[in-house]
């Protein structure tokens, strides 16, 4: 059966966002800082378009991330504008422009109904009726391949804490935020993870576990 997965950017205090989140700063202060270690490598910047990059023991990680994925899911908050709230009469189109970077069906959680959007090669689909809608949603249009559960916090900690989830990786920065969107609020004490690997990379150290059930 196929798995449910993902994996995130968090800093050695538990944060994947920085406080004080807003349209010109996405990811909060400090978030960006999350996100150095991918951003340099030439498996992430050849996808996004870019040239040149690094190649270092976090190269394989970024590569296999996505192997054998066939929808991803991502809350309200991933897909933006910070706040939230109604769609309004000019719809946010995301914040990846007019080709996103996921290539495959896209269910974005959210409590305000809107129709699908397609860019590219890319269709997010917002989905109202919670999580387990979504996952059954994103298991029919991957066909058989895994579900990528890419974030925020709250959305990986609801299908942690609901047993949906199968693994998850960390990537750990060696960086402290104070503050922000926190990964695993209200998930535990019953959560169980079994390591699976443990990597050791520029700036980075990758944990990942299989969640036991």
């Amino acid at each position: 059966m196929s798995k449910v997965r993902a994996h995130i950017s968090t800093s050695l205090d538990g944060y994947v966002a920085g406080p004080n989140q807003s349209e010109e700063n996405p990811l909060g202060e400090g978030g960006e800082d999350l996100h150095e270690w991918v951003t340099a490598l030439k498996a992430w910047r050849e996808p996004h378009g870019m040239e040149g990059g690094e190649v270092n023991a976090s190269s394989p990680i970024v590569e296999q991330e996505k192997d054998d994925v066939g929808a991803e899911i991502m809350g309200r908050g991933m897909f933006g504008p910070p706040g939230g709230g109604p769609w309004g009469d000019d719809p946010w189109p995301g914040w990846w422009g007019e080709d996103p970077p996921f290539h495959m069906p896209v269910f974005v959680l959210t409590h305000h109904e809107r129709e699908p959007l397609t860019l590219s090669d890319t269709t997010f689909t917002f989905v109202t009726g919670g999580i387990e809608s979504a996952l059954a949603a994103a298991r029919e249009a991957a066909g058989g391949k895994d579900v990528f559960i890419g974030g925020g916090a709250q959305v990986i900690n609801e299908y942690l804490a609901a047993g949906l989830a199968d693994e998850i990786e960390l990537h750990v920065v060696p960086i402290l935020l104070g503050g922000g969107e926190r990964l695993f609020a209200g998930v535990g004490p019953d959560l169980k993870l079994e390591a699976l690997r443990a990597v050791e990379a520029p700036g980075v150290a990758h944990l990942k576990y299989r969640v036991v059930k």
